[in-house]
């Protein structure tokens, strides 16, 4: 998972993560990474509109955001 996430950080992706949250629901959150460092990742939330900090043993799986406004300013 810690690769996955370094890898979008270097593309500067926006992803989306599907995360248990501290009370141990599922939560799906859009986020930019920012840093990460040890077992954390430090993220733009979208969702929340905040920074925030992911524990990297709560994601459970990552998806790249596709933008579907590409290629239509021809």
């Amino acid at each position: 998972m810690k690769d996955q996430l370094k890898k979008a950080m270097q593309h500067n992706q926006i992803i989306d993560i599907m995360y248990i949250a501290k009370d141990n629901s599922f939560t799906k959150r859009r986020i930019k990474l920012i840093k990460i460092a040890g077992d954390t990742a430090q993220a733009y939330c979208f969702t929340r509109h905040a920074k925030r900090t992911f524990k990297i043993d709560n994601i459970l799986a990552v998806y790249p955001v596709i933008s579907k406004a590409s290629g239509l300013n021809a």
